[in-house]
């Protein structure tokens, strides 16, 4: 059952966000199973790339080390240097107005609720800008959060 889709323009914010975040969204056209149960990931090949499915303690070590091996950028111009940069990036932001102000600047959603950026997993948003390569705006507890102690 879908319960979402980029498609609907109704939903609890009666589309305010519909024009600029969702219409633009590709939905996946990948079938993926998630066996929670499992103690190893379930994975299948989807052409480039391969889709994993975790239990939630595998996710998180999964996406720790995901986010742990991504490259820090600092300072200023985050876009550009995000962009110059093979592999994953990795921006950390200081409080919500320093993540408004970087969101806003690689055009992502910028919208907070209950003290974190609504698409946030344990502080963390990953998107993708013009290419491949992932980017991961962290909070400044998302490393610890995640168990990565040195990154």
């Amino acid at each position: 059952m879908i319960l979402t889709s980029a498609s609907s323009k109704e939903g609890s914010s009666m589309g305010q966000f519909f024009k600029q975040y969702l219409e633009p969204i590709k939905l996946n056209d990948v079938h993926v199973v998630c066996l929670l149960e499992m103690e190893v990931a379930f994975l299948f090949d989807c052409g480039q790339e391969i889709m994993f499915c975790y239990p939630q303690d595998n996710y998180r070590r999964h996406f720790a080390n995901i986010v742990s091996n991504s490259k820090p950028v600092h300072g200023t111009d985050v876009v550009l240097k995000a962009y110059n940069i093979d592999g994953d990036v990795r921006i950390q932001y200081k409080d919500q107005a320093d993540f408004e102000r970087i969101a806003r600047q690689f055009g992502i959603f910028e919208e907070w609720k209950d003290g974190i950026p609504r698409t946030a997993y344990k502080g963390v948003v990953v998107f993708r800008f013009q290419t491949a390569r992932r980017i991961f705006l962290v909070s400044p507890d998302s490393l610890k959060d995640l168990g990565i102690e040195h990154a």
